[in-house]
């Protein structure tokens, strides 16, 4: 299971990020800023790239967690941003059912308060747990 938020804004240029060999999707931008905003409370790691757009590696009090990015093609200035909190599970973990990503989850919590107080990011929403 992973949060999923999704927001619109026009904070962002994508024309400044690094190419994503892989796919030409944006995704960055929203990663490097969410690196300057956790200071000091917790260090992501470089951005990277997928197939789906970027991501950040995060530790969480001794949990690895994924931070995934993408942006939606601009529409009237503005783009969906969507980010995607995944906690991290071992094979074992997945296997017997433990160590699952709650609704209640610290870190996702963390990340998408961060995004609700950034004034310029709208229609700031959480998709249903799976």
């Amino acid at each position: 299971m992973a949060r999923v938020i999704r927001f619109n804004t026009s904070k962002f240029d994508v024309s400044q990020e690094r190419p994503n060999p892989i796919n030409p999707i944006a995704g960055e931008s929203l990663l490097l800023w969410l690196r300057e905003q956790a200071k000091p409370h917790v260090l992501l790691s470089e951005p990277d790239t997928e197939d789906w757009g970027w991501y950040s590696v995060v530790d969480w009090k001794g949990r690895e967690y994924m931070l995934g990015s993408c942006a939606s093609d601009e529409t009237d200035g503005e783009r969906e941003w969507i980010l995607q909190v995944v906690k991290q599970q071992s094979f074992k973990e997945k296997l017997l059912g433990r160590e699952k990503m709650g609704s209640d989850d610290e870190c996702a919590q963390f990340f998408q308060k961060i995004l609700q107080q950034e004034p310029a990011f709208k229609e700031l929403s959480v998709d249903p747990d799976e």
